[in-house]
């Protein structure tokens, strides 16, 4: 693969050929940042791990600039701290056992203006070589801006490609807007308590966020629990951690399928159930 930015990086952590790192990935996560995908695609990455026959591979679009820097980041200039993240998302692929990771390098700035084109053909180079069964993406709902820039142009890159290349299933997941929001039905629930011992040690490597003064370690373990507790309020827990994700599949499948109505039609159930309650007791 020719990839577009002189900042590229891919790191296969057993030291297979990339070519065979690529077609061995089942399960395949295309985010934003250094460390989202230790959030937004934890599922795959533990369905993966120890596995024999399912590989996770890992894609992380930015570069890291602009990152928030504190105690002993403080004065790093904004090209060491991109080395920093680069070096932390090694780590984490190195930890988790992916299958292989790569950095695209681009800056923020580029998945919303002229450079687009650019990340959604690198995207849909990494697509066409994985063919994954699984994909795990930012919702379009989510509240960072290149969160959703980034699905946006993880969407372009799949609908550029035959219908026989793409992903089987399609997960918008979790980061910056959280999905328990969502009605029961409109759920994917992914119980995340295979291996839940990964989660600290995958986050943990992400020493310029943790000093920083940002505790994702322990905001997403609570998280889970959470969302495994209060998932239902009249059964019992049959797992004690879960993500939740929303189905993009149709939109994967379909490329008639207006991704604002989709989108859409989520926050609209939600204010159905709502207004319904409401009149219900009134």
């Amino acid at each position: 693969m020719q990839f577009r930015h002189e900042k590229h990086d891919v790191f296969v952590p057993d030291q297979t050929d990339p070519d065979s790192a690529l077609k061995r990935v089942t399960h395949l996560g295309i985010v934003s940042h250094q460390d989202d995908l230790e959030i937004a695609a934890y599922h795959g990455i533990t369905e993966c791990f120890h596995s024999k026959d399912k590989w996770f591979g890992g894609v992380v679009v930015t570069n890291g600039s602009g990152s928030p820097r504190k105690g002993p980041y403080a004065d790093y200039t904004d090209e060491e701290m991109q080395q920093v993240r680069a070096t932390e998302q090694r780590k984490a692929a190195y930890v988790g056992e992916y299958s292989v990771m790569i950095q695209l390098g681009y800056p923020s700035d580029d998945l919303k203006t002229e450079g687009r084109a650019n990340v959604a053909a690198d995207i849909a180079q990494v697509l066409e070589h994985t063919q994954p069964e699984i994909l795990y993406v930012h919702n379009p709902c989510d509240r960072h801006n290149t969160h959703v820039a980034t699905f946006l142009r993880c969407l372009e890159a799949i609908r550029s490609l035959p219908k026989d290349k793409r992903p089987k299933k399609v997960y918008g997941c979790e980061v910056w807007r959280k999905l328990d929001w969502l009605l029961t039905h409109d759920k994917v629930m992914l119980k995340v308590d295979k291996h839940s011992h990964l989660l600290r040690p995958l986050l943990g490597v992400f020493d310029s966020q943790i000093s920083g003064g940002k505790r994702y370690d322990l905001a997403e373990e609570g998280l889970r629990h959470a969302n495994a507790t209060y998932f239902d309020s009249h059964t019992t827990d049959n797992t004690s951690l879960l993500t939740f994700a929303m189905d993009l599949t149709p939109l994967a499948e379909d490329d008639t399928l207006c991704v604002e109505e989709y989108t859409l039609n989520y926050v609209r159930h939600l204010e159905d159930d709502v207004r319904e309650r409401l009149k219900a007791y009134l």
